[in-house]
């Protein structure tokens, strides 16, 4: 099935006209992740000497290398080439969501005008790893994927903007308070909560966790430098949960107002050295090599109206919540568990408790 896939894309350019190869920065992940150049150039697909003249070229346009070879010790990335790789990466954290939920549209646009179009069901979520799998195995629905944030799902359910609402709720006693901001968006008599996944989060720092933290009440600390997440997500919401329930004001934390808007976008900005922690989900610290402080469990949910569960486009999604193949991609995905998945319950689970949708 041919659909539009965007993806970010950037480049330096001189007076010369010259424009970097972007398989430079493949070249560059690969070096970090591999430490010998022979292996990077091996798994980005290219020549030992390809790969030795894109370095020694890219490495005279800016007049420092890019990466250290060492006789016996394999290549490193010099200082200039970690700013490089990881401003691609946080470029590609950043804006990959918005850029997915834009290329959903466009493809629902070519769809409505083709024969055979398959059916489509709206999904407004706020973003996660789990959520991301969906498209992968919905392989008889046509996902419309938009993200945005918890309050903004259940928004859009209620005015008829969408099929389907993702949000996630803290479990234990945050959740209880988180739970009220929801209360005016969740109709008992209207909607059903459909379970779909547990996942852990946390505080994101560099590996070896230098600076010795071993909870919130470390990013208090003078010179500790934390990234936050934009005050509209539900990671926002628990994280300022955690930090009233510990009696720590956000003033006392460094960074407190710098924010980013997603998990990988924050893991990105502490892998890059720009921060000394972040709080979000274990799968994007493991994916950028950070080390990780679980603090907190919470259920990822999705809510749609009672009405749709009758329609074929629905048997078809519990179906795959319900298959081992969706849920041993999640339980791949580290911090992440399917919770109660494709099971079908009232809201009251959520207006009476958070507890009540733990495992």
């Amino acid at each position: 099935m041919k659909r539009i896939r965007i993806t970010p894309a950037w480049y330096f350019s001189d007076e010369a006209g010259n424009q970097l190869d972007p398989t430079l920065f493949l070249l560059l992940e690969a070096v970090h992740r591999q430490g010998k150049l022979t292996r990077a150039a091996e798994s980005v697909g290219i020549s030992y000497r390809h790969a030795w003249n894109l370095l020694r070229k890219w490495g005279e346009f800016f007049g420092i290398p890019l990466v250290e070879l060492e006789r016996g010790r394999g290549a490193r990335l010099s200082p200039l080439g970690e700013k490089l790789l990881w401003a691609e990466q946080r470029v590609i954290a950043r804006l990959g969501p918005q850029l997915e939920s834009l290329g959903s549209e466009l493809n629902l646009a070519i769809q409505q005008q083709l024969e055979g179009v398959q059916p489509v069901l709206r999904l407004h979520a706020s973003h996660g790893f789990a959520v991301e799998l969906l498209p992968r195995h919905l392989r008889e629905l046509r996902l419309d994927l938009q993200y945005c944030s918890p309050a903004e799902a259940l928004a859009a359910l209620n005015r008829g903007a969408c099929d389907l609402a993702g949000f996630h709720l803290p479990q234990g006693t945050v959740g209880e308070v988180v739970s009220r901001d929801y209360r005016e968006l969740l109709k008992p008599r209207s909607h059903r909560v459909i379970g779909f996944i547990a996942r852990r989060q946390g505080l994101m720092v560099a590996p070896g966790n230098p600076r010795g933290l071993r909870g919130l009440e470390g990013l208090a600390l003078p010179g500790v430098r934390f990234v936050n997440r934009q005050a509209a997500s539900g990671t926002r919401a628990l994280l300022d949960g955690l930090l009233a329930e510990a009696g720590i004001s956000a003033s006392r934390i460094g960074g407190y107002q710098v924010e980013e808007y997603t998990h990988s976008a924050v893991a990105a900005y502490v892998a890059a050295g720009m921060a000394d922690a972040g709080f979000g989900v274990e799968a994007a610290a493991r994916r950028f090599g950070l080390d990780f402080l679980p603090l907190a469990r919470e259920s990822y949910l999705l809510v749609c109206h009672h009405r749709s569960l009758a329609e074929a486009r629905f048997a078809h999604l519990l179906e795959v919540l319900r298959g081992e193949a969706f849920q041993s991609a999640v339980e791949a995905l580290p911090g992440y568990a399917p919770n109660r998945c494709g099971q079908v319950t009232g809201v009251e689970v959520i207006l009476e408790g958070a507890d009540r949708v733990s495992p």
